[in-house]
């Protein structure tokens, strides 16, 4: 046991060297995901297609009623929970279930009965800004088209209107960073370890040391390590410098533990190295081993949550984004990062990707082997 692990630890040294010892490597280990960050930091956004919502009508008269079948009748909003309290609030929003809650004041319609502003309060999820921002737009847009129905109705009310008051939990500015950089916690560190691992052994074949590797006393698997931490430790680097460019640079505060988090991106890195260490098992050739990486990670984003909303895809890609690694990771960071989550609720996603590093790991220990036989 003592000689492997020296023999591991060899390996890793080795695989460190091949990879920081040349400039451009180095470069390319550290500048990307800063000029990444920076980029998505400052010019992505993205749209919505679906408004989930809760309920909260303290009035319960006609007028109140006329104002939600509005909301429900506009095709936009999906009324998810009606609620009796202002305390079942908090867990719409927490856990996700709704992008806003619309509370309606008990004395709705006795206000614009007298020709006054009627204040609807808006509780917005601000972890997902471009989210929060157009369900207030499609917000607005259905209140207007209420305010001019009942002034056409009730003429001597001409100037009652509706004012909706908003504010939002987790982002209060709506600052579409806020919710865009801890996701690329995940989605750049994967990127950059799967093309680690996956070009660690092509890099070998193309420079004719991998034949000389084979007749040295390591075991398969003792390789399979040895080419998979360097990986998972570049990329814990990585992350660690998004982290401080979130923190250092933009601002945004850190509402998590960073115990918990690295904990997590620890399973993470493991689910993404067992899928890196199996494309490095097909592939002959360094170019090779990059298509392959981008290939897969294609799909990986687009079903990962990032740019389009899960609960917007058709339900066969909703579950096929449950063997993605990479939704688990961005839900995870969003919810550490902004929420202060502790590890009995991100359990399901942990519990996940356990169960993915469980599949991916044995499956390209396997093709190793079995490539190395």
């Amino acid at each position: 046991m003592i000689d492997a692990l020296f023999r591991i630890l060899a390996l890793i040294r080795k695989e460190l060297l091949a990879i920081l010892k040349d400039p451009r490597s180095r470069v390319s280990v550290l500048i990307p995901p800063i000029m990444q960050c920076l980029l998505f930091g400052y010019a992505a956004s993205y749209d919505l297609t679906n408004v989930p919502y809760a309920l909260l009508d303290h009035d319960r008269s006609a007028s109140s009623r006329a104002y939600v079948a509005a909301l429900d009748g506009s095709g936009a909003f999906q009324r998810v929970a009606t609620l009796d309290s202002a305390s079942a609030i908090s867990g719409q929003i927490t856990e996700r279930h709704a992008v806003l809650a619309v509370v309606i004041p008990p004395d709705f319609e006795r206000l614009l009965m007298a020709g006054t502003a009627a204040p609807v309060q808006v509780i917005a999820d601000g972890r997902n800004t471009n989210t929060a921002g157009t369900a207030q737009g499609y917000l607005g847009s259905i209140t207007e088209a209420f305010i001019s129905r009942w002034r056409s109705e009730h003429g001597q009310q001409a100037s009652a209107g509706v004012t909706v008051n908003t504010r939002a939990w987790y982002n209060p500015n709506f600052e579409t960073r806020w919710n865009m950089i801890p996701s690329l916690i995940g989605t750049i560190t994967m990127m950059m370890t799967m093309i680690l691992t996956a070009m660690s052994v092509a890099r070998e074949r193309e420079a004719g040391t991998f034949e000389q590797l084979l007749v040295t006393p390591f075991r398969p698997s003792e390789i399979m390590i040895g080419k998979a931490i360097p990986s998972m430790i570049i990329g814990t680097i990585q992350a660690t410098s998004i982290l401080l460019v979130a923190q250092l640079w933009f601002r945004i505060p850190f509402a998590g533990s960073y115990a918990v988090l690295y904990l997590s991106l620890f399973e993470f890195l493991a689910a993404s190295v067992g899928i890196g260490l199996f494309l490095s098992s097909i592939a002959r050739t360094m170019q090779q081993a990059i298509i392959g990486t981008v290939v897969i990670m294609m799909p990986f984003m687009l079903l990962s949550g990032l740019t389009t909303p899960i609960s917007n895809m058709p339900v066969a890609l909703q579950y096929l984004t449950c063997l993605n690694p990479l939704r688990y990771a961005i839900s995870m960071t969003r919810q550490i990062y902004l929420e202060n989550a502790g590890i009995s609720q991100l359990l399901p996603e942990m519990l996940a990707l356990l169960a993915i590093a469980a599949v991916t790991l044995p499956v390209a220990a396997w093709m190793f082997r079995n490539r190395l036989g």
